[in-house]
């Protein structure tokens, strides 16, 4: 049997906190609810939820501060806002800072689970395989399916480099980022430089790209 989604609910009102708490059990979903945006934070760095629903207007650390602090630690859960705030732009800056999905409130019961139930889709659907130069990285198995050959094992630390290149495709990324996204508790940014390396090994030269003075990149574009 399939065990339930996880959802972390980061909502300050007490009334609609425990409203969506119960709804969303009902639902057969696992539900944390938290009342502020450190401690929605700490949860979402410290444990693996299937998505978390967000306020914008939480205490001690906004809802958008809380969703890019988790983006930039490296954090992917599919994020759905729930907020009053809810102007063209307003909608903007919670999706360019990283949401799936937003949501005004007061919002239709029905509408929020049915997109709840649409967000939770695509990330199964996705959360699977990555695309990656020459292949697809398989993330339940640490393994890259090569297009033409047999699958290649990765290490662990290979394995956690690769997917965080590959989910962020277009972007560069420092070798001090990585450092911290990748390999948390090493302070010799050298480590970066040699499973760089590791990788082009196994996969091919093409697999990771150097920009001069700023870092490495997903392909060679």
């Amino acid at each position: 049997m399939r065990p339930p989604s996880r959802l972390l609910v980061a909502e300050d009102d007490p009334e609609l906190a425990d409203m969506l708490t119960t709804l969303l059990s009902d639902e057969g979903y696992a539900v944390e609810s938290v009342g502020d945006g450190q401690r929605a934070l700490h949860l979402g760095l410290s444990r693996d939820y299937d998505a978390i629903v967000l306020d914008r207007g939480l205490p001690a650390i906004d809802g958008l501060d809380v969703l890019s602090r988790l983006r930039r630690r490296g954090r992917f859960t599919p994020v759905l806002i729930l907020s009053a705030r809810g102007t063209p732009r307003d909608r903007v800056e919670g999706l360019d800072a990283g949401a799936e999905d937003y949501l005004t409130k007061p919002f239709d019961v029905e509408e929020f689970l049915a997109r709840l139930r649409a967000l939770l889709r695509r990330h199964e659907e996705r959360a699977e395989r990555l695309d990656v130069p020459g292949g697809t990285l398989l993330l339940g198995s640490r393994e890259v399916e090569p297009t033409d050959g047999t699958p290649i094992s990765l290490s662990e630390r290979e394995h956690a480099l690769l997917s965080q290149l590959a989910r962020f495709p277009r972007r560069v990324f420092s070798r001090e980022e990585l450092l911290s996204y990748v390999f948390a508790g090493a302070e010799d940014v050298g480590v970066v430089d040699t499973y760089v390396h590791y990788l082009r090994r196994k996969l091919g030269k093409g697999v990771v790209g150097t920009v001069r003075g700023v870092g490495y990149r997903l392909g060679n574009r």
